[in-house]
């Protein structure tokens, strides 16, 4: 394959994660250069851009390169003028402007933009278990009456659970139900460099009426809002003026508001008004309906033997199921005839590490012998700070491992309150990022484990 065809297959596999916005703006005007030493060069408009690709989507970049030409180990990102197709027509509105030259991408025309939504993302194909019919539940309520039941709407879980299908189910089924409604779904990150572009532009005027004609906005990835003082304060006022006049409030995160590092507590407290509601990993039974619904026209090749050894030892979250089932579903297609349980098995061991076969009861006595305390005190009341630091790394490996819901562990560790679990996990995830010792710790109890 030609060096330069690296660039197009990653801003293929980009397109269908990011939103048509954010993929315009950032890069619809990026280009492969060249490569050298294993280091792959992409030109870029100007400076602007360069900073925010490497500040947002370095690393992201960089694993899709790995996984299709694992010899590249670097990308960089350099200020070039686009080249140009000698055979195409003048642009009569480029006026010779030199692309570097430029302070900030062209603001983004909110009003020639699409609502947002992928049509893929409905409630008919939306697999309904314990592990999300709350939120379910909650987005029923609200798709009758926008604006005025649960609002706003927060929804939060780890990746791969299903959050962004939700959501955008919620806004597809509002415009469904209330025709005259406009709906609007973009992500923060998508939001944010439109007001940075507006800022640049002078229109932030123009920024924020064009907000004003949605009646029901859907931000999601709201964490990425951390450390982005000017947006916090946008977003403040825009949540301000939609929820008084009655209109849908709808945001996902990958983690409880009050988690939210760096998340002003005016904005937290707005969201507190309405409803917010966790998904977990799905469960057994939960699984077996994904994975079935994944390979319904496929039944003839993968048995309902195969999928439940996928439904009991793969998967943490939805994502990671599809893709272990892509890869029976891909071997199928090749060889045109089914594939067994002893096939499936040695192929999924091959391209993919298996769950650990401990229970949760055993990854508490793991990590008491590990820290040579008596279970009993870690399961007991004692607020002990050499006993707590133990029982908040149990919390977090069976959050980590098993993805277990807040409730069901606090009931494993002595009936603790959904909250207290909730707090001693982000207080591992927080303290370990700045702790190089809690990561030796964590490193030594996975190995243990494993």
């Amino acid at each position: 394959m030609p060096e330069k065809e690296v660039w197009n297959i990653v801003l293929e596999e980009l397109k269908g994660t990011l939103s048509k916005a954010n993929f315009q703006t950032w890069f619809n005007n990026t280009f492969f250069v060249k490569v050298e030493n294993g280091e792959v060069y992409i030109g870029v408009p100007n400076d602007f851009v360069k900073d925010w690709l490497n500040d947002k989507y370095k690393l992201k970049v960089l694993e899709i390169m790995r996984n299709q030409f694992p010899s590249v180990r670097a990308v960089s990102y350099t200020v070039k003028q686009i080249k140009k197709d000698h055979n195409a027509s003048p642009n009569p509105e480029n006026n010779g402007e030199n692309p570097e030259n430029r302070i900030a991408p062209q603001l983004i025309n909110l009003d020639s933009r699409e609502d947002g939504l992928n049509p893929r993302y409905t409630f008919k194909n939306f697999v309904i278990g314990g592990f999300n019919e709350l939120a379910y539940a909650s987005a029923q309520a609200i798709v009758k009456n926008p604006g005025t039941t649960y609002n706003p709407f927060f929804v939060y879980g780890n990746v791969g659970l299903g959050k962004t299908h939700l959501i955008q189910a919620t806004g597809a089924t509002i415009k469904q139900n209330f025709p005259h409604k406009k709906v609007f779904y973009t992500t923060l990150d998508a939001y944010s460099s439109d007001y940075v572009q507006s800022v640049q532009a002078n229109r932030q005027q123009q920024f924020k009426e064009k907000f004003k004609k949605y009646d029901a906005i859907i931000i999601d990835d709201i964490q990425f809002i951390s450390g982005k003082d000017k947006t916090q304060d946008e977003l403040f006022h825009l949540f301000n003026n939609m929820y008084n006049e009655n209109k849908q409030i709808i945001f996902s995160s990958d983690r409880h508001p009050n988690f939210i590092i760096g998340l002003e507590d005016r904005l937290k407290s707005r969201f507190h008004q309405g409803m917010i509601v966790d998904i977990n990993n799905p469960e057994f039974e939960s699984k077996m309906l994904i994975l079935k619904e994944k390979v319904a026209n496929k039944s003839n090749l993968i048995s309902d033997e195969v999928v439940k050894y996928v439904a009991q030892n793969f998967g943490g979250n939805i994502r990671e199921l599809e893709g272990i089932v892509n890869v029976l579903i891909v071997q199928t297609e090749l060889r045109k005839m089914p594939i067994d349980i002893s096939e499936a098995k040695a192929l999924l061991k091959a391209h993919i590490k298996e769950k650990t076969s401990k229970t949760p009861e055993q990854i508490i006595e793991s990590i008491c012998k590990y820290y040579n305390i008596d279970q009993k005190l870690v399961l007991g009341k004692t607020r002990r700070q050499d006993i707590v630091y133990p029982r908040q790394i149990c919390i977090y490996f069976l959050r980590e491992v098993f993805n277990m819901a807040y409730q069901l562990i606090g009931e494993k560790l002595g009936g603790r309150d959904h909250t207290t679990i909730m707090h001693s996990c982000e207080k591992i995830k927080t303290d370990k990022e700045s702790n190089p010792q809690i990561n030796k710790e964590l490193d030594e109890i996975r190995q243990l484990l494993t």
